[in-house]
């Protein structure tokens, strides 16, 4: 048995987060759609698992469905969906859309109930409420002494990942307790393996085929899976499809004449308009460099796809006397020694340290005359 496990598309993200980018981001959602069918051709895949989430939530446009059941269609490669949180089997959801019925390559399973599939059988766990602390996979029956492959495939939290609440728990040795040789996941938009007790990988997230904003550890995947026979390894192999690249790096400034120097490093980038880049800094900040603030988020703009310089843990350098003492005298500079004592503080004042300082900096440049 060999098959392609994804899930997480997310479909319809609004993706306000990126600004002016969103809809790059979007679009490119829906052609690494088309990407992973290829993949899953070219690897000679039997079926695709996608489990849940395929779209954003169930006010997605309907003519986006209509848009996704056309790609899907031209699969020669059967696919096998659930309804995650995001997209659940409720009235109204898009899994009612017309377009379903044309769609022959889709099998959606809305029914906790066991599924021939090519080479063995398939448990689903169709998700039917946006929210529950119900284990999804608690119906699959146990091991029943069949020599077929047992899948199974389902949406929710595995147990040990932190969460505020957890939705759809699954516990950790779900693959071992109900006698399953794979168990592919949804929900959670990083990749992540897990082996059971004697070491063998059974159960897996195979993340989000493109990653949806900045910090996802490991997002941008599929996963291939091959099993030769039932009770055997499965061979687990990621393939990266994303076409975006969402990175992050890190600075702190220590001393004045950094920023400069920082300018020079981000102006020798590789730029690219698949690159979505976040700049964070943090460390002391001083009045003279301002200007080099907008010269950077300039580049950033100018150079990547999306661009953002997090200024959220830099602080006006405490012995620059040049924040308050270039303001003018009166309400002006009383303003900036407030914010600048905010700034200082960093004890859950209002407006946050994070936004003090960035009102700071405008003030600042306001004054001076230093063009944004």
């Amino acid at each position: 048995m060999r098959f392609l496990h994804t899930a997480d598309w997310q479909l319809g993200m609004k993706a306000v987060h990126v600004g002016d980018a969103a809809e790059t981001v979007r679009e490119t959602r829906l052609k690494t759609v088309e990407k992973l069918l290829k993949v899953a051709k070219d690897k000679k895949a039997d079926f695709i698992l996608v489990a849940g989430d395929v779209f954003e939530d169930n006010a997605v446009s309907r003519l986006l469905v209509q848009r996704v059941a056309d790609i899907l269609s031209k699969s020669k490669i059967p696919l096998y969906i659930i309804p995650g949180n995001h997209d659940p089997l409720v009235p109204g959801s898009v899994w009612e859309h017309p377009a379903w019925e044309k769609c022959k390559s889709v099998r959606l399973l809305t029914e906790d109930a066991p599924v021939e599939v090519p080479g063995g059988i398939l448990y689903p766990c169709p998700i039917k409420e946006k929210f529950s602390k119900e284990n999804p996979t608690a119906w699959i029956p146990r091991e029943t002494g069949e020599d077929k492959i047992r899948i199974g495939l389902a949406h929710g939290t595995v147990e040990g990942i932190q969460q505020d609440e957890v939705a759809f728990p699954i516990p950790k040795d779900a693959a071992s307790k109900f006698g399953l040789d794979y168990l592919a996941l949804g929900h959670w938009h990083s990749t992540a393996i897990y082996e059971d007790k004697e070491g063998v990988p059974r159960m897996a997230y195979s993340g989000t085929h493109e990653t949806t904003k900045f910090g996802e550890r490991d997002s941008g995947n599929v996963l291939l899976v091959e099993i030769a026979e039932k009770g055997a390894t499965p061979v687990i192999t990621q393939v990266r499809i994303s076409e975006l690249f969402w990175r992050t790096v890190e600075y702190e400034i220590k001393t004045p004449g950094y920023l400069p120097e920082l300018r020079g490093r981000i102006e020798d980038f590789d730029y690219s308009e698949r690159i979505l880049l976040n700049v964070k800094l943090s460390g002391l900040f001083y009045a003279e460099e301002v200007a080099e603030i907008k010269r950077i988020e300039e580049i950033l703009s100018s150079r990547f796809l999306y661009g953002r310089l997090d200024l959220s843990d830099l602080i006006p350098a405490p012995e620059d006397k040049n924040w308050i003492e270039s303001l003018p005298a009166g309400i002006i500079r009383e303003t900036g020694e407030r914010l600048k004592g905010i700034c200082e503080s960093r004890k859950g004042s209002q407006p946050s340290p994070d936004i003090a300082a960035r009102a700071l900096m405008e003030l600042y440049m306001l004054v001076m005359g230093i063009s944004k």
